[in-house]
């Protein structure tokens, strides 16, 4: 499970690296919240330990930034600032928990493992989540906000796929090899097939400013958290 630190200062940066490494996660550190942003996207990580005062804007932007392209991994705040009103106004943003320094490294680690858990329990229990929508697996239905659609045991199976690694690429023939290498007769095109199955169904989510499943190029088909609702 990759972790991605926002730390400005670099010997806590340095800490929670060695400590983290330790505790089996890889980790990536970073010290200014463009960075946070560009290593998000490009990550994609499980959970996100963010410090609110970094020297190009606030940990609060960031986490709510994280929050509006897609994460929804666990997201921990470590600061220094520890006013009843900061603490608010950081779990507002979307965090899980704020945790105020100086801090005990094996606080933090049960406390990042606990919210990992409580994530894997929810799609243990059938529910995938990925930013605002959610897909039922008991029942194959999609949901966003007030709207909702039932899917295929097919089309559900693919947008799990897709939604395990949201705005990041999966090859064609990688999602050909997960849901129908082993069904003899099949063709690569079917691949093509369902993702426009799905796009339909989801048609009304897109139009409502939610999630689609958009076409890179050369590397595949995403399930899209931030496109606007017109691209393909």
């Amino acid at each position: 499970m990759n972790i991605l630190v926002v730390e400005d200062d670099s010997d806590i940066g340095a800490m929670l690296s060695r400590g983290l490494s330790a505790e089996g996660f890889d980790v990536t550190v970073v010290g200014r919240a463009d960075e946070a942003l560009e290593a998000a996207r490009q990550y994609n990580p499980c959970a996100v330990v963010l410090d609110i005062m970094l020297p190009d804007g606030s940990g609060i932007e960031v986490c709510r930034a994280l929050r509006e392209t897609g994460h929804s991994g666990p997201i921990l705040f470590l600061s220094a600032k520890d006013e009843v009103r900061d603490r608010a106004e950081g779990l507002g943003a979307g965090a899980d928990d704020y945790i105020v320094k100086p801090f005990e490294f094996a606080e933090l680690v049960a406390r990042l493992r606990a919210h990992l858990l409580h994530r894997l329990g929810d799609n243990h229990a059938g529910r995938i989540v990925a930013g605002r929508l959610v897909l039922d697996q008991s029942t194959r239905t999609v949901l966003f906000g007030e709207i909702h659609a039932r899917l295929t045991e097919r089309e559900a199976e693919l947008l799990a796929l897709l939604m395990a690694t949201p705005n990041r690429p999966v090859p064609r023939g990688e999602i050909f090899d997960r849901l129908w290498a082993n069904q003899g007769g099949a063709s690569l095109n079917v691949v093509d097939v369902y993702v426009g199955y799905l796009r339909t169904k989801l048609a009304p989510v897109s139009r409502a400013g939610g999630p689609q499943v958009s076409t890179v190029r050369g590397r595949g088909f995403m399930l899209d958290l931030s496109a606007p609702a017109a691209a393909q």
